[in-house]
């Protein structure tokens, strides 16, 4: 809105020209998201707990969370709200990358909210079936990918890291590539949130990292400087990026430990969801294996769990599975996973961008 209402003023006001700058807004941007996640924060908390919408505990789950029976739960509304509303602001909205960024919020934020809602009105920790969700997480999954693959300026070219020039192209195939890359990110980021601030802290490094690729893809100077593909609008989904990040930190204020309020399938869904999308969009597909290889590896502990008890018959690799329980129930306190899984995101992270060089 600052962006498309102000920065025509700037042949008469010529301070204004400064809303045209894509680092400008990125600042302001995450800064908004943070201040608006912030201050509403308690105001959101405290009506979610007067309409008694408190997470539901599993009894077979580590004992120690039976304490965060009926904490304050679809907090992601409180995340998607600062995001939208920051956007609005700060973004190009006649980027069409921003549109599909925001549909794919959308789409993924509703199926999280109706499963959440489906939660507090039984009063039981499911939702939507597995087989249910996952078939409308696909069908959304189609929609953006279709989008994004119909995009003026999109090439259906993969960016395999550490490879200058190893680019295959998958044609129409890239459609259902990246449909399993959105899909694969927004249930590995639901799998991952299940400790006091566990998954948004990742979420945030993984937002601020692609944040640079995103600047980077979208500056044809840089770009060509640093081997990778230029992408005219990409440079845009940077200033989405800082919001994604500071909507995140100003989530984590609340929700770190001892949480006051836990995103649920209403946050997770969406933030997973948005992060594979813009891992597509800048052409850093495969590298979301490692910016996001905490999220891979809570995802592959269940795949592994799940699929060495039906080989065995009820045995288990891991105490319990996603992987962060496992190290709960071998005696780590909550808060030494949630930073210890941090400090593996951020090495992650800056591996990642070591990719920009390393060719």
């Amino acid at each position: 809105m600052f962006y498309e209402f102000l920065y025509p003023l700037h042949d008469q006001l010529s301070f204004l020209n400064i809303f045209r700058y894509i680092t400008f807004r990125t600042i302001y941007g995450g800064l908004s998201a943070f201040l608006i996640c912030f201050f509403l924060g308690p105001w959101v908390i405290r009506k979610l707990a007067a309409m008694q919408i408190g997470q539901v505990i599993q009894t077979d789950g580590p004992q120690t969370h039976l304490g965060k029976q009926g904490t304050p739960t679809m907090g992601g509304i409180l995340i998607l709200f600062s995001v939208f509303t920051a956007t609005i602001f700060w973004g190009n909205l006649t980027n069409h990358y921003i549109f599909i960024l925001l549909l794919t919020l959308l789409l993924f934020g509703g199926i999280g909210f109706v499963d959440d809602f489906l939660m507090q009105v039984k009063k039981r920790n499911m939702g939507f079936t597995a087989k249910g969700k996952f078939i409308i997480q696909i069908a959304c999954g189609l929609v953006i990918s279709l989008l994004i693959f119909l995009s003026p300026d999109f090439t259906t070219t993969l960016t395999v890291p550490f490879f200058k020039d190893f680019s295959p192209d998958l044609g129409l195939w890239y459609i259902p590539f990246a449909c399993l890359v959105i899909v694969g990110a927004s249930n590995a980021v639901n799998l991952t949130d299940g400790l006091d601030g566990l998954a948004i802290g990742p979420v945030i490094v993984a937002s601020v990292t692609y944040m640079f690729f995103a600047y980077v893809a979208g500056h044809i100077q840089i770009a060509e400087y640093l081997h990778v593909r230029h992408i005219t609008s990409a440079g845009e989904i940077s200033v989405i990026c800082a919001i994604l990040a500071g909507a995140g930190m100003g989530f984590l204020w609340f929700n770190a430990h001892p949480a006051q309020i836990f995103m649920g399938d209403s946050g997770s869904l969406p933030l997973g969801a948005i992060l594979g999308a813009i891992a597509v969009v800048v052409k850093q597909e495969i590298l979301l294996l490692i910016v996001g290889g905490l999220f891979v590896m809570e995802a592959l502990s269940v795949i592994i769990q799940v699929g060495y008890f039906k080989l065995t018959k009820g045995k288990r690799i891991f105490r319990m599975a996603p992987l962060h329980h496992h190290f709960e129930l071998k005696g780590w306190h909550e808060s030494k996973v949630i930073v210890r899984f941090w400090i593996i995101a951020i090495t992650l992270a800056i591996l990642s961008l070591g990719t920009l060089k390393i060719r």
